[in-house]
């Protein structure tokens, strides 16, 4: 199981979780089970072409990565950091 550090504006998803576990071998089959665990958790972080939104990043075991095919190893932890807007 990794863990994953959850930003505040995706806890309402988690149930108010900031650090959730889930598996898989890429970015994208981990963010796969925590869609099936977190139902619409996935569309919040990746949009309809299946790329991560601009708004999101993801770093794998301490290295910033914008690709879902990023592998995930037995160690790693992912940080999801979500850009803040407004004005």
């Amino acid at each position: 199981m990794t863990v994953v550090h959850v930003p505040s504006p995706l806890h309402s998803y988690t149930g108010g979780r900031s650090q959730v576990a889930a598996t898989g071998p890429t970015l994208s089959d981990l963010l796969t089970d925590l869609d099936r665990q977190f139902p619409g958790f996935r569309f919040r972080v990746v949009d309809e072409q299946d790329r991560i939104r601009s708004t999101i990043l993801f770093y794998v075991g301490g290295k910033v990565t914008r690709s879902l095919l990023t592998l995930i190893g037995a160690a790693d932890e992912v940080h999801i950091i979500a850009a803040l807007s407004g004005g």
